[in-house]
């Protein structure tokens, strides 16, 4: 039986490691400083619960902010005293040294506001410690060196305990601090330097209060003093680091100053939470204010999650309609009932989503990520588009094909179950349609149990093809095609008339053999039993959902599959440092998105493509390691080749000859 603290005061209380609280009841419970590490708390229920700091813990942090606010005013006064050197008339020294301090800090407060704190962050490494002996020795010869060292310190200083006060108590913190701080630094400015001191430290004040403001609004160029004071205020706040919240529901929970590094998040619910901004995200998905806001609202209606990994989020009920989810993973995802209308979901990654109820009316299923564990029952679908719209093409590939008729109820999910619930059989050099027929023949027949039957034929280049076969579910499709391509072999090394004595009076490899040669002499799709074709443009829907065909140039399982890998690879590595100098993890989307793109690259060839990509990706991890660099340098060497023969004016062609070279010389390679 669940364990029951709805209600209760467990304020400090010790739950670290305990594994008997699965779907515990901690509703409108005060956890405020409670210590959750590492506990099992999948299914808990937390809604309405106050997360956070305990009064002392509370007390003790604002007042080490309030310290930090007169340190501040300290610092800016005597930033204030080196610019009022300016007019001092006993030497040209001195007034020289005022100059350069006044320059220096304007340089300073025009870099931080256009690059952010983090753009100075290597000469704040020696801040501190210069600046409170530069408060002894104030040599004119240093002070343009000192102001920015100064002014580096100052500005930290405010900013992070202007921000500590906004994370850790309210307006009227913030007020008491600032009014500390600002009575402080005026009351030195006169001391030092008089009205013009004192004017350089108000300024320098307002400076810092701006540079908090925006990282505490979720500016990424001050995100370095954002993530500094939530971690400042999640200090002795409740902690759930580690813990596994896994289907935990924190609908309307207070959770300001909550610690959640390395927590598992599948599924866990935050609708209506409060303050979900000033927890501690760690590396989670709750980092990104968007995604925050999503959870929190379940409003995403024309929002763009491209390549995010939302892996495990729980939407439940969201509005989603028109929303783009490009090459974003929503595995393991909880969208019950959710509305994606008109959501773009190409190579969207859904393994193991759970789309119940879900509403996919001209949603936009490109090359999406769909497995045998993806779970469609009831989805409400009236129809859907194979492929992005453009200007000249704003109805792409629209299933059903007739504009005048929808899919009725259930048809959506058995359209698509071919989908992932087949064997693809690729046979990719000198094709022996006699071989194949007899090699599908013993498949069939010494595994009855996987009930193989053909449902599709794909012609791939010149001499290729793909045979698709349905199979019941759970067969082991890696065995039955390791099965099959040994017997395939051994049947294509035989003479003709040793396959003939195999073939003789046996029509069901005479026909088979015949569908094999006709589809290698054009690229259409056949089906076993009433043999319709259906063409290359898309999935034919015969009578009311009967599957007779997979669109011949979508291969949506193969290269929607290796797509879908490629963008979780490349989220997985560290975004450019410098948005005008793009890294690996950029230039690889860069080039999977003109491979995707391309009119020139046949299916086949993209795929192969998007696989060196997947490669480079795995590589891009460690770079610089001797073996990855080999690999690295076959994975180019492989596309190069593949883009051989392109014509010059394909924009791939183009994209690649400024892409390839960037890439290897990021490799080490040139």
């Amino acid at each position: 039986m669940a364990l029951d603290f709805s209600g209760q005061n467990l304020r400090g209380r010790n739950f670290k490691g305990r594994q008997d609280l699965a779907g515990a009841n901690f509703s409108y419970a005060d956890i405020r400083g409670a210590n959750f590490t590492n506990a099992n708390l999948t299914g808990a229920n937390f809604s309405h619960a106050k997360a956070g700091l305990q009064r002392r813990w509370a007390i003790f942090l604002v007042l080490v902010s309030w310290l930090l606010s007169g340190i501040s005013g300290f610092l800016w006064a005597l930033n204030g005293y080196l610019v009022s050197l300016i007019f001092n008339t006993s030497g040209l020294e001195n007034q020289i040294s005022g100059w350069l301090a006044l320059i220096v800090l304007i340089a300073f407060f025009f870099v931080t506001i256009r690059q952010g704190i983090a753009a100075v962050a290597g000469a704040l490494a020696f801040t501190f410690a210069f600046a409170f002996a530069f408060a002894f020795v104030l040599a004119g010869a240093v002070a343009g060196a000192g102001g920015f060292l100064v002014a580096g310190a100052l500005a930290l200083a405010f900013a992070l305990a202007f921000a500590f006060t906004v994370a850790l108590a309210g307006a009227f913190a913030v007020a008491g601090a600032l009014a500390f701080a600002f009575a402080f630094t005026v009351a030195l400015a006169g001391a030092f330097a008089g009205a013009g001191a004192g004017a350089v430290a108000v300024a320098g004040t307002l400076f810092s209060i701006y540079i908090s403001w925006r990282a505490m609004k979720g500016d990424e160029k001050h995100s370095l003093i954002r993530n500094i004071a939530i971690a400042f205020a999640a200090t002795g706040g409740t902690s759930f680091r580690g813990a596994n919240l896994t289907n935990a529901d924190f609908t309307q929970a207070t959770l300001k100053s909550t610690d959640l590094r390395n927590t598992i998040l599948i599924c866990s619910r935050w609708h209506q939470a409060k303050m979900l901004d000033r927890v501690r995200p760690g590396s989670t998905y709750l980092q990104n204010s968007q995604i925050r806001q999503l959870l929190v609202t379940g409003q995403g209606q024309d929002k763009n999650f491209y390549r995010e990994n939302l892996r495990g989020i729980n939407l439940q009920k969201a509005n989603l309609a028109d929303a783009s989810f490009i090459g974003a993973d929503l595995s393991e995802a909880n969208l019950q009932d959710a509305d994606l209308s008109r959501a773009k979901l190409k190579q969207t990654q859904l393994d193991g989503t759970d789309l119940t109820g879900a509403t996919l009316t001209g949603a936009y299923i490109e090359d999406w990520g769909i497995t045998n564990t993806t779970k469609l029952h009831g989805v409400r679908c009236e129809y859907v588009f194979m492929r992005l719209p453009t200007k000249e093409d704003p109805d792409p590939l629209r299933k059903p094909d007739n504009k005048q008729e929808v899919f009725a109820d259930k048809d959506f999910a058995e359209f698509i179950q071919p989908i992932f619930d087949t064997l693809d059989l690729y046979h990719n050099q000198g094709v022996d349609p006699r071989a194949v027929a007899i090699a599908f023949k013993n498949l069939v027949e010494n595994h009855p149990e996987a009930e193989l039957e053909i449902v599709a034929m794909e012609k791939r280049g010149d001499d290729k093809i793909l045979l698709r076969a349905k199979t019941a579910a759970g067969s082991d499709k890696s065995q039955l095609s390791a099965e099959y391509f040994d017997d395939y072999n051994q049947l294509k090394a035989l003479s003709q008339s040793q396959q003939l004595l195999l073939v003789e009076k046996d029509k069901r490899i005479i026909s088979l053999e015949n569908m094999v040669e006709t589809a290698l002499k054009q690229p259409k799709f056949y089906t076993q039993g009433d043999t319709n074709m259906s063409d290359i443009s898309g999935i034919n829907i015969e009578g009311s959902s009967n599957v007779s065909g997979i669109a011949g140039n979508n291969s949506i399982a193969n290269l929607g599959t290796i797509s879908g890998n490629v963008s979780i690879a490349l989220n997985q590595l560290p975004d450019a440092t410098d948005a005008e100098k793009p890294g690996i993890k950029e230039l690889l989307s860069q080039l999977q998105d003109a491979i995707v793109q391309s009119t020139y690259l046949s299916e086949e060839d993209k795929t192969e493509a998007l696989e060196q990509v997947n490669t480079l990706a795995e590589v891009g991890k460690n770079p610089q390691e001797p073996t990855k660099q080999k690999t690295a340098k076959t994975a180019i060497t492989m596309l190069k080749g593949i883009f051989t023969g392109l014509p010059a004016v394909a924009s791939l062609v183009e994209a690649t000859n400024k892409l390839l070279p960037a890439i290897a010389k990021l490799f080490g390679l040139g």
